[in-house]
């Protein structure tokens, strides 16, 4: 092993990587080379069934709410480039409501929270290498957003992992590509080697909210701050009920052995416990990547583990170049964020509107975003539109034709139709909008050419049309 090849902890240490990234990597590489398994079997968790709900909440009192905020950190994961969706800059730079970006719907919400309560909520970007210049750049146009100096905390990278040998991969054509993230997990080594756990518990800060940029409907919520301010929980996951499109998304169950909550995925589910994992009635509830955590709470369980988060790897297969399926094979090793729940002793779960999980994967999410299925209110956040009633459409472009941003684009360059009433809209082959177009119920549209064809303007509802 590694005979003929860079030693993969070797390869960090000499590009200047220390303290708490390091001792991440080198505990999650030797996790690889021991051959281990992280499998979460059936027989040693059970379902969750009784969860608290947002819909319990009351009201928080107004009075104290400044003081909650004077205590709270906004932290929004942005280590992501959108490459599955065509685009070559930070995905949070994507436009999705007329010009307006994930970033600049984020600080607008912000900044209109400190005016409302008159009081500094501090805000973090996690950036990656990928991200970091082009997000503090456009963030320049808010300059009220950093007041105190600093918004950025910078995810870490790591080498890839040569699939054959588990040495460092070369890849001499990109040397960048001999790098990956080591996923949304490394927020908490980042956090304290980057010195900012330090700095927010020595403002007085201890509660952060942490979500991914490209979900607009993670808002930093009272109710829910203020619910956990009371809980005494060290950190509380937003969980949504799971449907049948959540089926091979992870769920939420509890250990046997500790009783304690753990997040299992896809990838740590043996086979042979497949059907229980899809089973959508016996694990019910899907982590929607919002977590609440206590920092004093962190500090200690770092301290406790020698600076490192002892957090289940996940050991992703590629190739060194992710557009390139011929070039060599790699492991990524990456970490969950949502693992964390089982590193503390105090956890809890609260079951959240769907509407608090709207992320932007595909372009099929980015038309339902883009449409008039959802709002924007006047301190710029965005929901489902009240005819909703919570559900949001379910949308299916064809991939060989809308995988890209710019082929959505220029599909509806002349109209983005209404989905306000629309539960189910399904496009095969290409096609193109026109003005006044609206969908209602189940529709579904048919090209079988291969050129575009434009949809005659008109509503259409519960039909199929072919092109």
């Amino acid at each position: 092993m590694n005979a003929h090849g860079e030693m993969p902890i070797e390869k960090m240490r000499a590009a200047g990587f220390s303290g708490a990234a390091l001792a991440t990597f080198e505990r999650n590489y030797r996790f690889l080379c021991s051959g281990e398994q992280a499998d979460i079997a059936e027989e040693s968790i059970e379902p969750v069934s009784d969860v608290l709900s947002y819909d319990s909440l009351q009201d928080p009192d107004d009075s104290h709410l400044g003081q909650l905020l004077k205590k709270t950190a906004v932290i929004k994961l942005n280590g992501g480039l959108g490459t599955g969706m065509g685009l070559m800059e930070p995905k949070s730079l994507l436009r999705v409501r007329g010009e307006l970006t994930f970033l600049d719907m984020i600080a607008r919400q912000i900044l209109a929270l400190r005016r409302k309560f008159d009081c500094r909520v501090e805000f973090l970007l996690m950036n990656s290498f990928s991200t970091s210049s082009e997000s503090l750049s456009f963030l320049s146009r808010y300059p009220d957003l950093n007041a105190t100096g600093g918004l950025e905390i910078m995810q870490s990278q790591v080498p890839k992992v040569d699939a054959g040998n588990l040495s460092a991969v070369r890849y001499p054509a990109n040397p960048e590509l001999e790098w990956c993230p080591p996923g949304h997990g490394d927020i908490f080594p980042a956090l304290s080697g980057s010195g900012w756990l330090d700095r927010l518990l020595g403002r007085g800060i201890t509660c952060a909210f942490i979500s991914n940029c490209d979900n607009l409907g993670a808002t930093l919520d009272l109710k829910l701050l203020d619910a956990f301010s009371r809980s005494g929980t060290s950190l509380l996951m937003e969980v949504a009920n799971r449907s049948e499109a959540d089926r091979k998304g992870g769920h939420i169950a509890r250990l046997k052995a500790t009783g304690r909550l753990v997040l299992r995925e896809s990838g740590q589910c043996p086979e042979e416990d497949t059907a229980c994992f899809q089973d959508v009635n016996r694990h019910r509830f899907f982590n929607t990547n919002n977590i609440w955590l206590r920092l004093d709470a962190l500090k200690d369980a770092l301290d406790a583990s020698g600076g490192v988060l002892p957090l289940p790897v996940i050991v992703n297969r590629k190739t060194v170049n992710p557009r390139d399926p011929d070039s060599p094979p790699v492991i990524q090793l990456e970490t969950a964020m949502g693992a964390a729940i089982e590193c503390f002793e105090k956890t809890g779960v609260m079951l959240v509107p769907r509407s608090r999980f709207a992320p932007v994967k595909n372009c099929s999410d980015l038309l339902a975003l883009r449409s008039d299925a959802y709002v924007m209110g006047e301190d710029s956040r965005i929901c489902l539109a009240p005819e909703r009633n919570g559900k949001p459409p379910i949308i299916e472009l064809d991939p060989d034709h809308y995988k890209y941003v710019e082929q959505v684009d220029r599909a509806t360059a002349c109209c983005i139709p209404s989905l306000v009433k629309c539960d189910r809209l399904r496009i095969s082959g290409p096609v193109g909008f026109q003005d006044a177009t609206a969908f209602s119920g189940c529709v579904e549209i048919t090209n079988a050419g291969s050129r575009e064809r434009l949809l005659p303007p008109g509503s259409y509802e519960n039909q199929s049309i072919s092109l």
